[in-house]
């Protein structure tokens, strides 16, 4: 597969799934004209109907994308300075271990690791929704996310450099900057998670995801609300609660992005404390707006080189490499004589 290979992005990133915030929308953006013809009827359609509305947007847009072209540089920055300066309040939250988990958790990983563990087996340790391939599960104890929260409310409250998690969240933590990637979440994949995807998403690469983007978002009255429908940049994508005290807020779930229909059903799933909801990444999802309270989620973009390689999710298109940082966005230099090989191996699962 990708062992020793370097992680890529595709050149999309620079172009293509620029969110503009005051008008709900993603774009493609080139140039100016482009994003004329292409989205000024639907930019008008939101409220964006003077020459004033369209520069702001406009000025957004290009922000986000020299944004996402000093990435690399930046990250490495950051990172760099968190490992020398951050004083962590709770060092033991850094390296993953079996009693952060809950038991049922657990449970679940030992029945996909046994010989004889089949698909409708595991249904019967997870919550379902709909046809629309979404499990509920257990996965951490709560003390474990009351001691992970307040590390990341000391973080917060650090004078240490911030990224953005992603293009539509303002609040939360990048935490492969914070140093959690290497003892935290690659085992969390590797060893936990694996299993039960291998069963439950065979087709999107359950069985070989080699790479992940982890973070976490907050939501609060005063900084990010809610989150508009989009889909993600992952083969499965985990959402765990992790807190605080809030209400309202649910999860909506509608169509797969590859099937749209023409009145897409939507599904309204509510957060449970310590949970997480396994989602395939192309599932058009969003948040409703939280009433009160605050609330923290640990978002785990896992991926598939092996899938992905062959079509990058964000263009829909063969993906055009360029070089990247750390796991970049999961893809690789596929050589000639393995890619068929790779991807056999996944779908025997």
């Amino acid at each position: 597969m990708s062992a020793g290979r370097p992680f890529l992005a595709c050149a999309c990133f620079f172009s293509d799934n620029v969110f503009v915030g005051r008008y709900g929308l993603h774009v493609r953006y080139r140039d100016e004209g482009q994003l004329r013809r292409d989205y000024g009827r639907a930019l008008r359609e939101r409220g964006c109907r003077s020459e004033e509305d369209f520069r702001a947007a406009l000025r957004e847009i290009e922000a986000e994308v020299q944004r996402r072209k000093q990435l690399i540089h930046q990250s490495v920055e950051r990172k760099a300075i968190i490992s020398k300066c951050y004083k962590r309040k709770h060092p033991e939250v850094y390296i993953l271990q079996d009693s952060f988990l809950a038991p049922d958790f657990l449970e679940i990983v030992r029945y996909c690791t046994s010989p004889d563990a089949y698909l409708h087996g595991l249904l019967r340790y997870v919550e379902s929704f709909s046809d629309k391939r979404i499990y509920r599960l257990p996965v951490f104890t709560e003390e474990f996310c009351q001691a992970f929260v307040d590390e990341l409310e000391n973080f917060e409250q650090s004078d240490m450099p911030k990224g953005r998690p992603n293009t539509m969240n303002n609040y939360g933590v990048l935490l492969n900057e914070l140093g959690m990637d290497e003892n935290f979440i690659t085992p969390l994949r590797e060893k936990y998670l694996q299993p039960i995807t291998a069963l439950l998403y065979p087709d999107l690469g359950g069985a070989c995801l080699d790479s992940h983007k982890a973070f976490v978002v907050k939501y609060s009255l005063h900084e990010d609300l809610d989150l508009s429908s989009h889909y993600d940049n992952a083969e499965v994508t985990l959402n765990v609660s992790l807190g605080k005290d809030f209400t309202e807020g649910n999860l909506y779930f509608g169509d797969f992005s590859q099937d749209p229909t023409p009145v897409p059903k939507y599904i309204e799933i509510e957060h449970v404390g310590a949970q997480g909801l396994l989602h395939r990444g192309g599932q058009i999802h969003g948040a409703l707006p939280i009433a009160s309270g605050e609330r923290w989620n640990l978002i785990i973009w896992m991926r598939s080189s092996a899938i992905r390689n062959q079509l990058c999710p964000m263009c829909n298109k063969k993906p055009e490499l360029v070089e990247a940082e750390g796991f970049g966005d999961g893809f690789t230099e596929t050589l000639e004589d393995d890619a068929p090989e790779t991807v056999n191996l996944c779908s025997l699962w």
